[in-house]
């Protein structure tokens, strides 16, 4: 990605604040998607198509991960180490949906079209993320 189009997206040009702002970003994206699986898993998972208590456990742990992710984007200068780590768990979570949705899930038609878009969200997140960092080191 380019450094105007991070720019652009970010509505600054200093890198750190792009990251932080990537990062917060996905905090609160993520955060919210956890909160609603972990707090209305019966009816999310009829409407996906997908069991109740993997969604359960699913928002659970994105609760979590969401809280240290905003953890980082509340750091003046978040630490590179961590926001690789954030960058590989989001690439992690873009395959493992693939996966599921090939290997393991049957989801309705509305969970057929929300994994994907999830995970592509999911991707955007850790492209922006990995880009920022890249600029920080320029």
């Amino acid at each position: 990605m380019s450094q105007a189009l991070l720019a652009g997206i970010s509505r600054t040009t200093e890198p750190r604040t792009m990251l932080r702002r990537f990062l917060a970003l996905d905090a609160v994206v993520t955060g919210a998607n956890g909160l609603a699986y972990a707090l209305a898993p019966g009816a999310l998972g009829r409407l996906l198509g997908v069991d109740a208590t993997l969604l359960l456990w699913t928002g659970v742990l994105l609760t979590a991960y969401a809280a240290g992710v905003a953890h980082l984007a509340s750091r003046p200068q978040p630490p590179a180490t961590g926001v690789k780590l954030v960058v590989d768990i989001n690439l992690a979570w873009v395959a493992l949906s693939a996966v599921a949705l090939v290997a393991w899930l049957t989801p309705s038609t509305a969970g057929t079209l929300w994994i994907p878009a999830q995970a592509a969200t999911v991707a955007a997140f850790a492209g922006l993320q990995w880009s920022a960092l890249r600029a920080i080191g320029r």
